[in-house]
């Protein structure tokens, strides 16, 4: 029996590293033909060929969810390659996080491009192609960042409510045809602390991550969940922790 994730083609952004590359190679391996997008080429170029060398599909298009055109260009190369896209993985995300007194608005800025509007920018280039199908599946990584506020987190944690808000505003305008989810993980190993630009709250990041991280495959494992279910099963929101995690 073909489980419901062989022959399906899945777009994942920040597929270069962590839940995205976890992800990428969990689906491969069930059956999925997976397009990496992620803006380091020699990192996606790699997985492909691991993928590929496994006996899979894969095929790498370097995209900065910054640019809408990238978003567009990762679509329309899944259609030309494989002729459908069924899932689209919106996973690219930052977290300089920092003290709302500390002024870091360039980091804000650079939070709201990435967190938010890549996320929209895959909506605008994937969803009349799901119209158009008539079957089409959104993605969302969020954080649990977004359901417990603390200090040094109000902006990425606002990043991740507001796609909450988009999320669910988009499942209850998809109708019959199209599945939204989003997943918040909790504290995960990934290389999202690369991007936080105040020491401090890099330390104590990492800090938490040696301590109870859980590995990227526990969250792969929540989005195959997702994905694999029958048409008519819209899993809504996962939210996976750490056990250790308050």
């Amino acid at each position: 029996m073909m489980s419901g994730i062989e022959g399906k083609v899945i777009a994942i952004t920040g597929a270069s590293s962590g839940i995205g590359e976890a992800t990428a190679l969990l689906l491969a391996e069930r059956g999925a033909k997976v397009v990496l997008a992620a803006r380091r080429s020699d990192r996606i170029e790699a997985l492909a060929a691991r993928i590929t060398e496994a006996g899979g599909e894969a095929v790498p298009v370097v995209t900065d969810v910054k640019r809408r055109a990238d978003l567009s260009r990762l679509v329309a190369t899944a259609r030309e390659r494989y002729g459908k896209l069924d899932v689209l993985v919106s996973n690219a995300g930052i977290s300089p996080i920092s003290a709302l007194d500390d002024l870091r608005v360039e980091d804000w800025e650079e939070m709201v491009d990435v967190n938010i509007k890549g996320v929209l920018y895959g909506i605008a280039a994937a969803l009349p192609v799901f119209r158009e199908q008539g079957f089409g599946h959104f993605v969302h990584t969020l954080s649990t960042a977004g359901l417990r506020i603390v200090p040094r987190m109000s902006v990425y944690a606002g990043t991740k409510n507001a796609v909450r808000a988009i999320s669910e505003g988009l499942r209850q305008e998809a109708g019959e045809s199209l599945r939204v989810t989003t997943i918040s993980p909790g504290i995960t190993e990934t290389e999202l602390a690369d991007s936080i630009t105040d020491p401090d709250a890099k330390s104590q990041i990492q800090d938490s991550m040696t301590k109870i991280a859980m590995p990227p495959g526990a969250i792969a494992r929540a989005i195959a969940f997702a994905i694999e279910q029958p048409a008519g099963v819209d899993v809504g929101e996962i939210v996976v922790r750490p056990t250790a995690q308050s």
